[in-house]
């Protein structure tokens, strides 16, 4: 049995996890997948990113110390993954002690191997992206997130990255696989022509790192220190009997943002310690949204657990592999899931599913019959599925999961036709019949087993409960998908009731909640831990704060000058409310209970101190309070008895 190690980035812990960062980690999770049901022995590891100045400053303006910050972090990490049904084996924290020992035994292998030297760095530093910006015009601004990057000057250590240029060409021209997509292996090749100059691998000014051994003045930079990640976690100078067992990798998955790290960086610092290399590094493309890269400063950011939590992980799963080539750029848009949702999974493959479990339960007693009389028709779907099996597999390894799932679809579209035609309902009404109906739905049947299969990787959860219904007992994960043939569907096999996986959904209901559930995101603040399920929150204690947290969060009177329903939004009205020095803009969802003409001239709560946010389209600055009453949540807006001017602040 082969191995494959493969990795996600390790997460900067500075923020809680989005769609964007759930998009790397759901693609690695279905590789992996994938390839234990090739009969591999996976080793999957994903973890965070944890020191840094970023998260020094940040910790700092939220009156917490780093250790603190990036606790809480990772544990919404940690949680959404779990949310999400990410199988990894391996979690590396890069403040663990077994990280910092590996970090340590490689820069020391690298400085006795005559590459590190002390020297002084003066120019730019992004203390967003803790890159170091040359550039010959000043101010400069950072190549990645266009911020003005900072004037550094002191003392540091570097690494002799220029002796390196001609080997890392070598290695791009022999190991053709080493970058992909092609497009930016050209594009690492272009920069490493253009000349590589040293880097600083240590910082003086930053103490929130890991200390440089022998000179405890500085700390080790955190690209260093982070990229080691993939090794410590696999037992690099710690556990030789794994590291030997897995090492090199076999993937490195990656945004496109950190190529240069990952294709350069990292390989030149392997090579100088005398290391294998990884064998591949992968940078997939951005999710946009909004047209722009998810980025919290931006406030365009959508995060997975709400989508989760109205339709489903495996929804999400779906839809960003489905919609999106990998290696490319994006659209993310929650329209767009909610409409594939309802098209693929609730009517295509639902419908398939629970019609053919129906009529097996109604024809023939829950019980695959015998395919005796199968004919042309159904030899035409048996030539269909392994032709499906085989586009499949070939999708899924060449990382081109929408060319897997169209092929998936497109034999359930071709079933789902097959039955159309054939109309068994019909033929069983005629007892001679029966052994005609037997084959049709003995071929739906088989054909729904292949489907499950193949489509594993990407729909955990949903093709767990179909593999049971069709009455099998073995773990789904441990079929063979290279050994997948038509025909293993045995008659006599006892199927379960057909329940419905991907019960359809109201388009417009099922927005306004992923909406409301983001809202309440952004209300508790973005980088707070997940919250909490909506059927553990009713039950939850509620969890108490500080004087001084209330004390972040400003109220203001408004009055409402004008209201308007949004386009297409049963829910929502766009409200324009006087809060004293300005009027803002505010999209509130409760058109279904307050009528726009009724609004004018009252008197409501506003936070004002919201990250603007977009909802179906129309900006909102602010929420209006407003309390839910009822097992329906009918939203009841908080006003006042007396005279207040707009603006006054509550306390």
């Amino acid at each position: 049995m082969g191995k494959f190690y493969l990795t996600t980035p390790l997460y900067y812990a500075n923020a809680r996890p989005h769609v964007g960062s759930a998009y790397s980690t759901i693609a690695c999770d279905t590789i992996a997948r994938f390839r234990r049901m090739r009969g591999e022995e996976v080793a999957f590891l994903t973890g965070t990113d944890e020191h840094g100045e970023n998260i020094a400053r940040a910790a700092a303006r939220a009156g917490v110390s780093p250790r603190e910050h990036v606790d809480r972090n990772v544990a919404a990490f940690q949680a959404l993954w779990r949310e999400l049904g990410i199988a990894y084996t391996h979690f590396i924290r890069t403040t663990a002690a077994e990280h910092q020992r590996a970090v340590h035994r490689i820069l020391l292998k690298t400085r006795d191997a005559g590459y590190i030297y002390k020297g002084r760095y003066q120019g730019r530093y992004c203390v967003h992206d803790n890159l170091y910006v040359t550039d010959s015009t000043e101010p400069a601004d950072c190549p990645l997130c266009g911020r003005p990057a900072e004037l550094v000057s002191e003392e540091n250590y570097f690494f002799k990255l220029s002796a390196f240029q001609q080997r890392l060409l070598e290695h791009y021209e022999t190991h053709p696989d080493f970058v992909q997509p092609e497009f930016r292996r050209n594009e690492v090749i272009r920069f490493v022509r253009s000349g590589l100059r040293d880097i600083s691998v240590s910082r003086k000014t930053v103490k929130w790192g890991i200390p440089w051994p022998e000179d405890p003045e500085q700390v080790v930079y955190v690209w260093y220190d982070a990229l080691m990640g993939y090794m410590s976690g696999v037992g690099y100078g710690d556990d030789e009997l794994q590291w030997e067992k897995f090492w090199p990798a076999d993937l490195h998955l990656i945004g496109k943002e950190i190529i240069r790290f990952h294709a350069i960086y990292w390989p030149a610092f392997l090579m100088a310690a005398e290391e294998p290399l990884p064998r591949q590094v992968y940078a997939h493309g951005w999710l946009l949204f909004e047209q722009q890269k998810m980025s919290k400063s931006k406030g365009n950011i959508a995060y997975a657990e709400p989508i989760a939590r109205t339709l489903g992980a495996d929804a999400l799963r779906y839809y960003l592999l489905r919609d999106v080539p990998f290696g490319q750029d994006g659209n993310f848009s929650h329209e767009a899931l909610v409409t594939r949702y309802n098209a693929d999974l609730a009517n295509d493959l639902g419908n398939l599913a629970t019609r053919t479990l129906a009529m097996l339960e109604r024809y023939f007693g829950g019980e695959v019959p015998a395919a005796d009389a199968a004919g042309s028709r159904e030899a035409v779907v048996a030539r269909a599925a392994m032709h499906t099996i085989e586009q499949a597999n070939e999708g899924y390894t060449r990382y081109e999961f929408h060319r897997a799932l169209e092929a998936i679809w497109g034999l359930i579209a071709q079933v789902n036709k097959y039955l159309v035609e054939a109309q068994p309902w019909a033929l069983a009404e005629d007892e001679e019949k029966r052994a005609e109906v037997a084959a049709i739905l003995y071929t739906a049947a088989e054909a729904l087993r292949i489907v499950v299969v193949l489509a594993h990787p990407v729909l955990p959860e949903a093709t767990g409960k179909l593999w049971r219904q069709l009455g099998q007992t073995s773990p789904l994960s441990h079929v063979r998908l290279d050994e997948l043939v038509w025909g293993e569907l045995r008659p006599g096999t006892r199927v379960g009731p057909a329940e419905a996986v991907f019960p359809r959904v109201d388009k417009d209901a099922a927005l306004d909640r992923i909406e409301a559930l983001e809202q309440q995101i952004l209300a508790e603040g973005a980088d707070r831990p997940a919250i909490a399920t909506a059927e553990t929150a009713s039950r939850e204690k509620p969890k108490m704060i500080t004087i001084e947290d209330f004390a972040k969060v400003e109220m203001r009177v408004g009055e409402i000058q004008s209201a308007e329903r949004v386009p297409n939004a049963d829910k929502l009205l766009k409200v324009m409310v006087d809060i004293g020095d300005e009027v803002r803009q505010v999209v509130a969802g409760i058109a279904e209970v307050y009528a726009p003409e009724t609004l004018i001239g009252r008197k409501v709560i506003v936070v004002t101190n919201l990250q603007p946010r977009k909802l179906r389209g129309v900006e909102s600055n602010g929420m209006i309070i407003a309390a839910t009453v009822g097992p329906e949540g009918k939203p009841v807006l908080a006003t006042f008895t007396e005279p207040v001017p707009n603006g006054s602040r509550l306390k």
